[in-house]
């Protein structure tokens, strides 16, 4: 049953929603959410998926699904990341209050409908500048509880990550904070789907599901993800601005001191720098967008494992 969440009204008549989706009743509840950011659409296949999947096997489903497709709507309707009217990111405006501005009313009220779910999944996918490979992203405070719950997710790895004051004001920072376990997805594109990572997300959701006594369907076998925390993960940034050329493939394991890819200009022919990996590992994160400047993030490569 499709529910409305919070309605505000908008310059000229225009109207902001944002809708859910319930499906089942009682029982143990999870939520499932998307669309913090405009342009990062890798969890609209998804939920687009499940929807189908849990019409098609009511008889599996124990329990309650709330499905949150645009939490930003404006921004997907627009595509821009932030909300459009004050081009402010979403993702850093939890846990929001009553009396606030109007994105901070928008997330207090995303706040009192999530908290209480046995479990959430935050969906995004990478912006437009940089391709990831499917993750989940945990902060280092809450990692005995939900690695264990993010290892069924079906993702290629689990990145650790140490405390930081800006993630206080994300939604899954937020929830967990409440004791509503929130689990942090990221993977692919900006403005894009990849269909191959949402159907490996989904099998992950129905294995994260089973655990939970949710779900009695099929569930096929979920992949060991390697677990890293932030020592283990080596950034390679451009020092010189121009159009970036990769040499490497994404996803793939490389070498010390392998070439990544070289900074070129367009006008002069020139190679302005050659990018190589500092450390050998999974090339787990790569430039989409070539234009860049200097500092502009390359690549991230997992070096080790815990």
């Amino acid at each position: 049953m499709v529910q409305e969440v919070v309605r505000l009204p908008l310059a000229v008549g225009e109207e902001l929603a944002i809708r859910k989706n319930r499906i089942g009743s009682g029982g143990k509840r999870l939520c499932i959410v998307t669309g913090t950011h405009g342009d990062e659409l890798e969890g609209q296949y998804v939920l687009w998926r499940f929807n189908r999947l849990l019409a098609e096997h009511p008889e599996y489903l124990h329990g309650t699904v709330d499905l949150y497709p645009a939490l930003n709507p404006l921004g997907i309707s627009t595509m821009t990341r932030g909300i459009p009217l004050c081009d402010l990111d979403m993702n850093r405006t939890f846990p929001g209050h009553e009396n606030g501005s109007m994105s901070e009313f928008l997330a207090a009220r995303l706040m009192d409908d999530l908290a209480g779910a046995d479990a959430c999944i935050d969906i995004h996918a990478s912006n437009i500048f940089l391709r990831e490979i499917p993750q989940v992203r945990v902060n280092v405070n809450t990692a005995s509880r939900l690695v264990p719950m993010a290892r069924r997710l079906n993702m290629d790895f689990i990145w650790i990550h140490a405390a930081a004051t800006v993630l206080e004001s994300t939604l899954a920072h937020s929830l967990n904070a409440l004791g509503t376990p929130t689990l942090v997805v990221e993977m692919g594109v900006g403005m894009r789907l990849t269909r191959s990572y949402g159907e490996q997300l989904l099998q992950g959701i129905l294995s994260l599901m089973a655990s939970m006594d949710m779900w009695s369907g099929p569930v096929e076998p979920v992949s060991e993800p390697i677990i890293s925390h932030d020592g283990a993960v080596a950034f390679v940034n451009a020092s010189q601005p121009g159009i970036f050329v990769p040499a490497a493939e994404h996803a793939v394991d490389v070498e010390r001191g392998q070439e990544l890819g070289v900074v070129v200009d367009p006008l002069t022919g020139e190679v302005r720098e050659r990018l190589v990996s500092p450390a050998t590992g999974l090339l787990f994160t790569l430039r989409e967008y070539p234009v860049v400047y200097e500092g502009s993030l390359i690549a991230r490569i997992l070096g080790g494992i815990v």
